[in-house]
């Protein structure tokens, strides 16, 4: 489960330093394109990566900073008996509700944000040559394009995108179309991505589209 993208402040954000030094670049695109395997890859290559689902994910696992906000506000019927999120009925909750969506992000955008500009500096000082913000509701979240350099979507078709979600997060079709209305469409990503990743093949030609961008993004000039 996936809330919407924590807003980075325009404004004397950290961000905005590490931009002068580094290139930053979003990374992004609908549930199921495959955005890990390409930020793995990015990784692999040199590029200083900074999963924003995955510390929406530690925030909420046992012992996770969020949970007992979360407990507080949304009851212990949302916790899990081994101290986690329960995100499928979370899930449901928020989907059906906007009031509660709205509760659960002022509980975790915060900490996510936190957490992301942590990183961020983290990675930065170890002199890596760039740094990938890889955050599924980019688009949706109106404020992270103007704070990256490039915005690179991995793309495929929706159909894929479906059948990849079904098999390994073992949701219903309904479940997973659900979710990819309630992200922006493939049509917005595209009109706003300055290079499309397909992952619609196989592994080694990812791979070399992956190589392709990596080089593009080292020719990034920094003044």
């Amino acid at each position: 489960m996936a809330t919407a993208s924590p807003t980075i402040p325009s404004e004397q954000s950290p961000l905005s330093t590490l931009r002068e030094l580094l290139p930053l670049v979003g990374l992004t695109g609908g549930i199921g394109s495959g955005k890990t395997a390409v930020s793995d890859l990015l990784g692999q290559m040199g590029a200083g990566i900074i999963d924003t689902d995955l510390i929406a994910h530690q925030i909420t696992a046992p012992g996770g900073i969020a949970i007992p906000l979360i407990q507080a506000k949304f009851g212990p019927e949302f916790i899990e008996p081994n101290g986690a999120l329960d995100r499928a009925k979370m899930r449901t909750l928020v989907f059906g509700s906007p009031d509660a969506r709205e509760s659960l992000e002022e509980i975790t955008h915060p900490l996510i944000r936190q957490e992301t500009l942590k990183q961020a500096k983290e990675l930065a000082d170890t002199g890596v040559p760039y740094l990938v913000f890889v955050v599924p509701l980019l688009i949706e979240s109106g404020s992270w394009a103007g704070q990256v350099d490039y915005l690179v979507v991995v793309d495929c078709p929706e159909e894929t995108q479906i059948q990849r979600v079904m098999q390994r997060s073992k949701l219903s079709r309904t479940e997973v179309e659900g979710i990819l209305n309630a992200q922006a469409s493939r049509q917005q990503r595209l009109r706003l991505a300055n290079a499309v990743i397909e992952n619609q093949g196989s592994l080694a030609e990812l791979k070399l589209a992956v190589e392709q961008l990596h080089q593009k993004i080292l020719g990034i000039k920094k003044a």
